[in-house]
C-alpha cells in the first residue's frame, strides 16, 4: 500500500469519525440558540416593564465604592468598576458571536463529510444511501447558517442594550465624580439624555 493510499485512508477516517460529533454539536447550537432567543425574549418583557438589573446593580456597587473609597482614588476605582461591569454585560454576547463563527463552520463539516461518503456509495452504485446522505449533508448546511444568522441577531440587540446600559452607568459615574453622591433612583436622573430610546431599540 503506498503512503499516499495510507494517507487518504488515515483522513476518510478521521472524517467518518467526527461526523457524529459534528452532528451533536449543530443540535446542541441548536438548543443554545433556543435559549439566548428565550433569555432575550424575558429580558425585552422586563425592559418594558422599565426593569434594568444591570443599572440597578451598578448603582448599588456604585454606592458602596462612594462610601468605602478615598476621594483621591475614586476616579480610578470607578472605572474600574465600569470596566468590570462591561466585561460581566459583553459576556452573553461573546458567546452568541462564537456561535456566529462555529455555526456556518460546523455546517460545512457536517455538509463536506457525507459528501464524501456518498461519493464512495456512487461509486458502489448504492443510489438511495447516496441520496440519504446527500439530504443529511444539505441539512447539516441549513442548520448551520441559520444558527449564525439567528446568534447574530441575537447579538445584535442585546449589544444595543449594553450600550444603552453603559451610557447610563457612566452617566451616573459622572454625577458622582462632580458631586461626590448618586441622583435620586429615578428613571430620568439615572439616564443621560437619549439613553431612554436608545434601551428600546429592537
Amino acid at each position: 500500500m503506498s503512503l499516499m493510499l495510507l494517507i487518504e485512508t488515515f483522513l476518510f477516517s478521521v472524517a467518518s469519525l467526527i461526523h457524529y460529533p459534528v452532528m451533536i454539536g449543530l443540535v446542541a447550537l441548536v438548543l443554545y440558540i433556543v435559549y439566548l432567543s428565550g433569555a432575550l425574549l424575558r429580558e425585552r418583557l422586563a425592559r418594558r416593564r422599565g426593569e434594568r438589573p444591570a443599572l440597578v446593580a451598578f448603582r448599588s456597587a456604585l454606592e458602596q465604592l462612594l462610601k468605602e473609597t478615598d476621594s483621591r482614588h475614586r476616579e480610578l476605582e470607578i472605572e474600574t468598576l465600569l470596566q468590570d461591569t462591561e466585561r460581566v454585560l459583553r459576556a452573553p454576547v461573546d458567546k452568541a458571536r462564537f456561535v456566529v463563527r462555529a455555526g456556518p463552520g460546523m455546517g460545512l463539516m457536517g455538509t463536506l463529510i457525507p459528501m464524501g461518503v456518498a461519493l464512495a456509495a456512487l461509486a458502489g452504485g448504492s443510489m438511495p444511501q447516496m441520496a440519504q446522505l446527500m439530504v443529511n449533508a444539505f441539512n447539516s448546511a441549513v442548520v448551520g447558517l441559520g444558527t449564525g444568522v439567528a446568534a447574530f441577531a441575537l447579538a445584535l440587540v442585546r449589544d444595543q442594550w449594553i450600550q444603552a446600559d453603559l451610557l447610563a452607568m457612566r452617566y451616573l459615574s459622572e454625577r458622582a465624580l462632580l458631586d461626590g453622591r448618586l441622583p435620586e433612583p429615578t428613571q430620568e436622573s439615572d439616564m443621560a439624555p437619549g439613553a431612554v430610546a436608545q434601551g428600546e431599540v429592537a
